[in-house]
């Protein structure tokens, strides 16, 4: 295999490892057999949060938002549009500080909407504010062309 991947299953959250040249050819979980890749934004909270964040070798980008928000809410479409794009180049995860707010702690989020990027578990680019999936889209570009 070359050039493994460690991937998250979003259903199982088994680690798996995928060559880099099967990511797009839809690959399924060993362990419970589900597409590991689904189009759609994960909902992460505190108790798989980490999982994703530390045993994925592929970038996350997680939208801190909360259910009261309007802004969050006018948001979604957008992000969601996006992680059907963006897969399975970058994970999309969506995480309630409401429900999670140790996490919202942790990485100090202030205002939501507010977008991080992640590679290999390390913060690499903050957003805060609604955008439409283009923004969304453009700024992750943006931020994973710089080394």
């Amino acid at each position: 295999m070359s050039d493994p991947r460690h991937v998250v299953c979003p259903h199982c959250q088994a680690v798996n490892r995928v060559a880099a040249e099967r990511l797009a050819a839809h690959p399924n979980c060993g362990r419970c057999h589900n597409a590991l890749f689904t189009g759609e934004p994960l909902t992460l909270d505190s108790a798989n949060f980490e999982r994703f964040l530390s045993r994925s070798d592929l970038p996350l980008l997680v939208d801190f938002w909360a259910d009261w928000c309007g802004p969050c809410q006018a948001m979604a479409p957008g992000f969601a549009g996006a992680a059907r794009t963006l897969s399975p180049d970058v994970i999309l995860g969506k995480l309630d500080t409401e429900a999670a707010t140790d996490i919202a702690s942790r990485f100090g989020i202030r205002s939501i909407p507010t977008l991080i990027l992640y590679r290999g578990g390390r913060e690499i680019a903050r957003q805060a504010g609604a955008m439409r999936q283009p923004e969304i889209e453009q700024w992750v570009a943006r931020q994973l062309a710089t080394p």
